[in-house]
């Protein structure tokens, strides 16, 4: 439908609009998108879009506006703010650019419970940018459109650059949030992402006041409604391992847990497909080539027009971003009860990390803020050997907040509603990246299916001698000797120095004690502190903003 003269958007200052496209359907946002040049249908049936020079979220580039009514709130530790005044300029000029040219606007919702729920308004200068916004955010029906005011606007407009002497950013790029008018203005970057990134920023904000703890992380519950959750960044398997056939997946990405329970955030998945398997990721295949769903930037055939999910030519970040409703076991209602089981997720690049291991309160807090995975060589320019990589709350670039409030109300649900904390390594097992072998995926999902099922809460356990973590003495389908990682290497003294190696500036750092107490201890509501030798070694502290896109 198209919007003429209608004056949708004077809540944020437009007095008057080119040409508005408004709630387009897929279909249509196909034939814009065509036409304009951004974007060719595949063979399966997808759209597939470039988004150029910005093939990742720009968290550089991100900017709060520091205001009176949330300076107080905002952990300027990991956020950086920029000026009223600046906000203004740069919002006037895409004022400016909506007055001269066509636009999209999409009406939907964020949260699936009622009582949380946000409405979002979209605007988009890209057709292919509305249908990724219309299948990763909740999509109203026709009776819920009407009348619909916005409680948030996103505007994003990658043409609108910024002038960094003048506007007082880093780069042309910009990602401006500003709670007090509750807006975000993105430009100079095609990356869809961060139109889906800027809401759930804007949730790590809002959910907290309301008693509900925001989460990066996945979601699936079993048929009796026992509910997991799966935390983890880029690379770890969050996707995949809440993707299961004979569970129901709630969400894939973030989340919510409300004193109800949990629920979605969004209404669609946004799941990375280099090297995807269609035998390995059957349902996330399926959805990658159906159509409504936005490719970014997979290589495809000229010819045929078919996908080339292995070739990372244009980048390791290829996307697929396409409706929940894709995913035949999805649970539509998005939401579920409280969690037994939470899962973090590391892929160990150094192969020391135990496949599977039970968290006590103080580890829980340390791994939650380390949020801990690894690079490997050739995932990025210099990178020859594995390199660690830590993002607190293994959500860093959307935190608003202190890291300790995440901390505090996860450890306060675990502790109330019994569930029990898991780590597990998806990485490299018997030795580091191009020694060892990358974990197996069934073997992991064996680990999951004991987790979720409930079959590791009694079985014996022992504790490993580097981190302290209680690893199970058996999980079935699972060879003993995986289990043990010293074991799992052909020189048990060779695992000992790469333990000493990934210890000495990391887990020397602040080693978590063993607790009986129901809350945390005194010591365990404390940021860890830094040693002098993890100062030396470059290790970070789990608030050091070093982590991987996601």
């Amino acid at each position: 439908m198209e919007l003429q003269q209608r004056r949708v958007l004077e809540h944020v200052g437009v007095r008057s609009m080119a040409r508005t496209w408004h709630n387009l359907s897929p279909a249509e946002l196909y034939e814009h998108a065509i036409r304009r040049g951004e974007a060719h249908v595949v063979a399966t049936g997808a759209l597939d879009a470039e988004t150029g020079q910005h093939t990742g979220r720009s968290p550089k580039d991100k900017f709060f506006v520091k205001e009176p009514s949330s300076e107080s709130r905002i952990w300027w530790g990991g956020n950086r703010p920029i000026a009223p005044e600046k906000f203004d300029r740069l919002l006037q000029k895409m004022v400016d650019f909506v007055s001269e040219n066509e636009i999209y606007v999409q009406d939907v919702f964020a949260c699936a419970d009622p009582r949380y729920r946000l409405k979002v308004r979209v605007v988009t200068e890209l057709a292919w940018h509305s249908l990724f916004a219309r299948n990763l955010f909740i999509r109203p029906t026709p009776d819920e459109r009407q009348g619909f005011s916005p409680d948030f606007t996103v505007m994003s407009l990658p043409s609108v650059k910024a002038d960094p002497k003048a506007d007082g950013t880093r780069s042309e790029t910009f990602i401006l949030v500003n709670l007090q008018r509750r807006m975000v203005i993105i430009g100079g970057t095609r990356y869809a992402g961060e139109i889906k990134k800027s809401i759930f920023t804007t949730l790590n904000y809002l959910m907290p006041e309301a008693g509900v703890m925001p989460m990066h992380c996945s979601a699936n519950k079993g048929s009796d409604g026992d509910v997991a959750l799966f935390f983890g960044l880029s690379g770890t398997g969050k996707t995949t391992l809440s993707s299961e056939p004979d569970r129901r997946l709630i969400g894939d990405d973030e989340h919510g847990w409300s004193d109800a329970g949990v629920f979605n955030f969004e209404g669609g998945c946004y799941a990375k497909t280099i090297r995807i398997s269609q035998a390995a990721e059957p349902e996330i295949y399926a959805a990658s080539e159906s159509f409504g769903t936005v490719l970014e930037n997979v290589v495809v055939d000229p010819d045929s027009r078919m996908p080339d999910y292995d070739d990372d030519s244009k980048t390791e970040n290829t996307r697929s971003a396409y409706p929940v409703d894709l995913i035949p076991n999805a649970d539509l209602s998005g939401q579920g009860g409280h969690p037994s089981n939470v899962l973090f997720l590391s892929a160990d690049a150094f192969g020391v990390l135990p496949p599977v291991s039970r968290l006590d309160a103080d580890q829980i807090r340390f791994f939650f803020l380390s949020g801990y995975t690894a690079k490997v060589a050739g995932t990025e320019r210099g990178v020859t050997e594995p390199e660690p990589t830590f993002s607190t709350c293994f959500a860093a670039p959307f935190l608003v907040r202190s890291p300790n409030t995440y901390a505090d109300m996860l450890i306060e649900r675990v502790q109330k509603h019994d569930a029990q904390v898991w780590m597990l390594n998806t990485g490299w097992v018997g030795g580091p990246y191009g020694v060892g072998e990358r974990i197996s995926i069934a073997h992991t999902r064996a680990i999951v299916s004991a987790v979720v099922e409930g079959k590791l809460r009694e079985v014996s356990t022992h504790r490993d001698p580097v981190f302290g973590v209680e690893i199970p003495d058996q999980v079935p389908g699972v060879p003993a000797e995986v289990l043990d990682p010293r074991s799992a290497w052909p020189n048990p003294e060779d695992y000992d120095r790469q333990a000493a190696k990934l210890t000495s500036g990391w887990w020397g750092v602040w080693r978590p004690r063993p607790t009986t107490a129901r809350s945390p201890s005194r010591s365990s509501r404390r940021m860890p502190r830094r040693t002098n030798s993890a100062r030396r070694s470059g290790w970070p502290r789990p608030t050091d903003r070093r982590q991987p896109g996601s």
